[in-house]
């Protein structure tokens, strides 16, 4: 048996505007609600499963392998929209990104302020 990763659940203040602002900027499919959840799926099958809460709850770091043109449609989508982004996770290279490992990565903040990355080559480079 193999051991994949299939969803996790994420806190949020607007659990329809975070999963649509994220499936949006990364050109997913359009969120779909599912039990007290509103959820966006990846390519590979995974589910980010959205749900309000009003406990506070500290932002968590969600990393994203995507395509050159996955990447470049982002980029364009930030600027145009005037989302602020980095280029470095403690958010010094305002409005930059990075070309660590021979790609492109950038950092930005979702609604709920959950930290998310795009990159288009994993940490390492493999």
């Amino acid at each position: 048996m193999t051991v994949r990763f299939n969803h996790t659940i994420i806190a949020a203040k607007d659990k329809v505007r975070s999963a649509k602002f994220l499936a949006e900027l990364l050109g997913l499919p359009e969120p779909k609600p599912f039990s007290h959840f509103q959820a966006v799926t990846l390519d590979d099958g995974v589910s980010l499963d959205y749900i309000d809460t009003d406990t506070d709850f500290p932002g968590q770091h969600y990393a994203f392998l995507v395509s050159d043109d996955v990447f470049d449609a982002l980029i364009t989508k930030l600027r145009d929209r005037g989302i602020e982004h980095w280029a470095d996770p403690r958010g010094q290279r305002r409005n930059e990104i990075n070309t660590n490992y021979g790609g492109r990565g950038v950092y930005f903040q979702d609604p709920s302020g959950h930290y998310m990355e795009a990159i288009t080559v994993p940490y390492g480079g493999w």
